[in-house]
C-alpha cells in the first residue's frame, strides 16, 4: 500500500513543492522529489527534478540523463545498507524514517557520489514524507509485508508512519547544517507535501467510487462508507455527492410525477422549441449555433433545485442568446418568441413542485409527499 495518484497530479504536486522551497531556501539551488513506492518492494522512482538559475527567475525542469532512480526506479533490496555496498542515504531515509544531512560530504559516509566520483562535493539534505498508515487504512490489513534490511530486521512495522516519498535539495557549499533553519523548512514541508499527495489519493478514490455507483449503487454505499470515511474530514468531494445524489432523486420524482399524470417532459418541449428556432435561423454562425444546442440539450441532463436551474439557464443559456441576438437581429415576432421559450424553460424548473401534479400522485401519504418534495428541491448551496 503507498499513495497511489494520477502520475500528471503527482508531477505537478511535486514542482510546486521544489519551486516553494526554492523560494524559501535562496541557498538551494536543486532539488529532487522521488516516489517510494508498494510495500515490499519499496521502489523509488524519481518524479520531478528542478534546477534554478543564479538570477532566482527561471528554474529547469528534468532528470539527469544517468540514474538509478529514473524511472522505472530501484527496489529496496538495491539501495539498503547491505555489506560490500556504498552506503545510500536513500537507504537511511526510507528505511530510518528519518532525514540526513550532509553539511561535511568530505566526510559523509553515505555520499554515493563522493563515493564514485572523486573530487564531486554534495552538500544536501534529504527529508522522507511521512502519512500515518491508519491515514492509508493499513491498519485494517493484517496481510501486510514489511520488507526487511540485509540482517532480516523488519522495518516499519512498529512505526506509525509509512514512507510515501523522499525530499533532497542541493544546497550551496557550506551553507547547510543538521538541524538548521533550513532542514527544518524542508521538514514541514515534507508534511504539507504528505498530507497533499493523502489528499489527492483519497480524492481520486472518491471519483472512483462514484463511478462504481452508476454501475453498482447498492455496493458503492459500502465502497464510499469505507473509502471516505477519512475525506469527510479532509476534502469537499462529499458535497457534491450528496448533490449528485438528490438531483438523481430530483429525477426520479418528475419521472414518477410524468407516468402517473402521462404528461411528456417539460424540459424537453420547452429546449426542443429552442432548438428549432435555431436552426431555422439561416444566417448564424454554426459555432454559435452549435454550442447553444449543446447548452440546451445539456439543460435536460440537469436536475437543479429552481433557483440554482435559472442561474444556469441564465449563464448557459440566455446570455448565449443574447450573444447571437447582438450579431444577428432578428424582428420583434421572433425576438418575443425567444424570450418566451427560454421563460418557459425556467419555468420547467417548478415541474417536481407543481401543486397539481402533486396531487394527482396518491401512493404516499399528502403530509410525508410535502416533505420529501420540500427535501429534495432545498438550496443546495449548504446543508444541515
Amino acid at each position: 500500500m503507498s499513495i497511489e495518484v494520477e502520475e500528471a497530479v503527482l508531477k505537478k504536486a511535486c514542482m510546486e513543492m521544489i519551486e516553494t522551497i526554492f523560494l524559501c531556501l535562496p541557498n538551494a539551488f536543486k532539488g529532487t522529489i522521488y516516489r517510494v513506492g508498494k510495500l515490499p518492494c519499496l521502489v523509488v522512482e524519481r518524479i520531478a527534478s528542478g534546477v534554478i538559475g543564479d538570477e532566482r527567475e527561471k528554474i529547469s525542469w528534468g532528470f539527469p540523463a544517468k540514474s538509478e532512480y529514473n524511472p522505472p526506479g530501484k527496489a529496496w533490496v538495491e539501495y539498503r545498507d547491505d555489506p560490500g555496498r556504498p552506503l545510500e542515504a536513500m537507504s537511511w531515509c526510507v528505511g530510518k524514517q528519518k532525514s540526513w544531512t550532509a553539511e561535511d560530504p568530505t566526510n559523509d559516509t553515505r555520499s554515493v557520489r563522493l563515493q564514485v566520483e572523486v573530487g564531486v562535493e554534495d552538500f544536501q539534505h534529504m527529508e522522507p514524507v511521512l502519512v500515518r498508515k491508519s491515514d492509508l487504512n493499513l491498519d485494517m490489513y493484517s496481510s501486510i509485508e514489511y520488507p526487511g534490511n540485509y540482517t532480516g530486521d523488519t522495518i516499519w512495522k512498529d512505526s506509525e508512519h509509512v514512507v510515501v516519498a523522499v525530499i533532497k535539495i542541493h544546497f550551496r557549499p557550506y551553507t547547510i547544517k543538521i538541524n538548521s533553519h533550513e532542514t527544518r523548512v524542508i521538514k514541514k514541508l515534507s508534511r504539507s507535501l504528505g498530507t497533499e499527495l493523502l489528499s489527492y489519493q483519497l480524492r481520486q478514490e472518491s471519483m472512483k467510487a462514484m463511478q462504481g455507483l452508476a454501475r453498482d449503487r447498492l455496493n458503492a454505499c459500502n465502497i464510499l462508507a469505507d473509502s471516505l470515511r477519512n475525506a469527510i474530514t479532509k476534502t469537499g468531494l462529499i458535497f457534491s455527492l450528496v448533490k449528485q445524489e438528490i438531483g438523481r432523486l430530483r429525477n426520479h420524482w418528475e419521472r414518477v410525477l410524468l407516468e402517473e399524470s402521462n404528461k411528456t417532459s417539460l424540459k424537453a418541449d420547452r429546449v426542443r422549441d429552442l432548438n428549432m428556432i435555431l436552426m431555422n435561423l439561416a444566417e448564424l454562425d454554426e459555432d454559435l449555433r452549435e454550442g447553444l444546442i449543446n447548452a440546451q440539450n445539456r439543460f435536460l441532463e440537469l436536475s437543479l433545485p429552481h433557483e440554482q436551474g435559472k442561474r444556469w439557464v441564465v449563464m448557459q443559456i440566455e446570455e448565449k442568446w443574447k450573444e447571437i441576438l447582438i450579431r444577428y437581429p432578428q424582428d420583434d415576432d421572433k425576438c418575443k418568441m425567444i424570450w418566451q421559450g427560454i421563460d418557459n424553460l425556467k419555468g420547467s424548473l417548478h415541474f417536481g413542485q407543481d401543486s397539481d401534479s402533486i396531487a394527482d400522485y396518491d401512493k404516499i401519504p399528502e403530509e410525508l409527499k410535502m416533505e420529501w418534495v420540500s427535501l429534495i428541491y432545498q438550496d443546495t448551496d449548504r446543508f444541515d
